[in-house]
């Protein structure tokens, strides 16, 4: 059996027993410590953590009521609630076991014990140990998730009616366990929209777990959703859980699900239809219990008919459909987004109040923003950062000068062609379709492309 990375502590005034305990534990666990003196263990557990403290009942000579065992377990367990105490004792008094059961030990072993069993009952306090640091640890991610989402900068901002009909669809259907296929350009928001559900979810005190599927290897697929047992494979080093256990009565969130391959969509459409995973290098399905929401800027629906996603893969993730605006789409909303940054830049870098000028405000508004709401954070923050007054005008933005359009002006050709842009953009360059959504034949429009010199 290989080593754990664990740190054994063993305490006993038997010199031949902390010999002989440590013999039997040292092929099992990294770090071993001993020692006689039971008076040390204030020093010993104040400044190194232990895994499993392995504690005798008695230490004076001829004790056998094992109240001094009691007494150093219950100082241990005042100071650190949580530590694994394994109890030991000479005397397999029922009694004592009990009381120290009752006190807080993990388990109790009686002496002289079988080698096996001394090493089993003391794996057993190491693995509940580590399931309890786990399960720690995910709960202070998940504080920190909650204080990330709930603080202001991170909020999903509009009063648009593009941007109410959103929040009409996360408000319905956030109280279901409805499975949720966010759609939209890059910078629009999918992430806060899936964490926006998830925190008005009956989830919401589960973990959120968001996976990138751009960013995993094939190779690495199965290992990273599903989990793998120790020795699946070369870097196996220990077993491990996949994202979908961690996700385990909470929600799991598939960004960039369009970059899936065909052999990997397969193998996920088989998990959602199961509800259950089975780990790499293992025979044995484990039952999952939790909320998908995907999110991705491809056309999913067009990459169905070109047999580039499956189709019954799409309807498993689609249950309810969201299609977040691009910002271009909402420019309404662009002097409240704009004032939501600056009010949150100019107190994260401590700078004195900034106000927009109403030139800032038109030349903002002008913009066609190809990056979206995440664009305009960046150019509001690098402003602020920038800004050497208590205004910023239209020269603190560094916009793109070819994706600003003169949408303020009152020339009637000015806002037609004006018109045409915002519409072929949202199209996604599909003429038919924007011609269709401004009212004019397909003629028309392109005689109106060659008169303002838009190319297509």
């Amino acid at each position: 059996m290989d080593k754990v990375n664990a740190h054994i502590l063993i305490v006993d005034d038997d010199p031949d027993l902390l010999h002989t305990a440590r013999i039997v534990l040292k092929p099992l666990f990294s770090s071993i410590t001993t020692e006689s003196n039971p008076q040390q263990l204030n020093y010993l557990i104040g400044h190194q953590p232990f895994d499993v403290v392995v504690l005798d009942m008695n230490y004076t000579i001829g004790a056998t009521s094992g109240k001094e065992g009691l007494f150093w377990l219950k100082h241990i367990k005042q100071k650190k609630p949580d530590q694994q105490v394994v109890m030991i004792t000479a005397y397999g008094d029922i009694k004592l076991a009990v009381a120290a059961m009752k006190a807080g030990a993990t388990d109790f072993v009686v002496k002289p014990w079988e080698n096996e069993k001394l090493q089993a009952t003391v794996m057993s306090a190491f693995k509940h140990s580590s399931s309890k640091k786990e399960l720690e640890n995910l709960k202070t991610e998940q504080r920190s998730l909650k204080k990330f989402i709930s603080s202001s900068e991170n909020e999903l901002i509009g009063n648009s009616i593009a941007m109410r009909e959103t929040f009409r669809v996360i408000r319905k259907v956030a109280s279901t366990d409805a499975n949720v296929l966010v759609l939209g350009e890059n910078g629009t928001g999918k992430e806060l929209v899936a964490q926006a559900i998830h925190q008005r979810s009956g989830r919401s005190e589960e973990a959120f777990i968001k996976v990138d599927l751009g960013a995993i290897p094939e190779s690495l697929f199965e290992s990273e959703l599903f989990g793998h047992k120790k020795g699946a494979f070369t870097d196996a080093r220990e077993n491990r859980q996949g994202r979908f256990e961690l996700a385990n009565n909470g929600t799991l969130f598939l960004d960039e699900i369009g970059n899936l391959s065909l052999p990997m969509q397969a193998k996920l459409l088989t998990v959602l239809q199961s509800r259950e995973v089975v780990r790499v290098g293992e025979n044995v399905p484990i039952p999952i219990n939790c909320r998908v929401i995907a999110a991705t800027n491809g056309n999913l629906h067009e990459m169905v008919s070109t047999k580039e996603f499956r189709e019954d893969l799409l309807y498993r993730l689609n249950t309810v459909e969201l299609v977040l605006p691009a910002l271009r789409e909402r420019m309404d909303d662009i002097p409240l987004l704009t004032q939501h940054f600056l009010n949150n830049y100019t107190q994260r870098y401590r700078k004195s109040t900034i106000e927009l000028t109403d030139q800032a405000l038109e030349h903002l508004s002008g913009y066609t923003w190809p990056g979206n709401v995440r664009e305009l954070q960046h150019a509001v923050e690098r402003a602020v950062i920038m800004a050497e007054g208590d205004q910023l005008d239209a020269d603190d933005f560094l916009l793109n000068p070819k994706a600003v359009t003169p949408v303020h002006s009152l020339n009637l050709d000015d806002m037609e062609k004006a018109a045409i842009e915002r519409a072929i953009q949202k199209n996604q360059g599909n003429i038919s379709k924007a011609a269709k959504e401004l009212g004019l034949g397909r003629t028309t429009i392109y005689r109106k492309l060659d008169k303002y010199g838009i190319k297509y």
